[in-house]
């Protein structure tokens, strides 16, 4: 049965990748508009939060000065997803430690930089080292979350089981 499931859990990369790439297929009038409504929505919602009652003029300004940070984030978070989403699988088929990080990080790198590749053949997007290397931070960062996610896991739950088994 495990022979039949294990391969089903690189179904959620699967999906990342196709987001990522549906993304990058967007036009880039269509992702500006995109990105720009989520900066407005963040502004909005820490209009709320914090009791501002910002202008409109006021509002605008804001979106102005955090929108290129907003996209920035947005890369850094798709390729954190990716990186766990890609790591987990292959710590369940025991890919651990450094081959783990080098594993994971090439694939989420490499992906990364043939998405940027992608953004060229698209109207209105253009290729972007910066954009690879913020992605590559996200990845890494995600490729750690599961490597201390994992050794916390094993030390606190299997470790004491394997234990008291002795």
């Amino acid at each position: 049965m495990r022979f039949f499931i294990k391969p089903l859990s690189f179904i959620p990369a699967l999906i990342m990748m196709y987001i990522i790439f549906s993304f990058s297929a967007q036009t880039g009038t269509a992702s500006s508009k995109l990105s720009y409504k989520v900066t407005r929505q963040v502004v909005s919602a820490a209009d709320n939060a914090l009791d501002l009652e910002l202008t409109e003029q006021q509002v605008n300004r804001c979106i102005q000065k955090i929108h290129f940070y907003i996209r920035k984030i947005a890369h850094f978070t798709e390729y954190f997803l990716l990186a766990v989403s890609v790591s987990i699988p292959l710590y369940v088929y025991g890919i651990r430690g450094i081959w783990l990080v080098l594993t994971a990080g090439i694939l989420c790198s490499g992906f990364a930089a043939l998405d940027e590749f992608h953004q060229l053949f698209v109207q209105g997007r253009g290729a972007s080292v910066r954009d690879v290397i913020i992605d590559s931070c996200g990845a890494l960062v995600g490729i750690l979350f599961v490597r201390i996610f994992g050794y916390i896991f094993r030390k606190t739950i299997f470790e004491p089981l394997h234990k008291h088994s002795i």
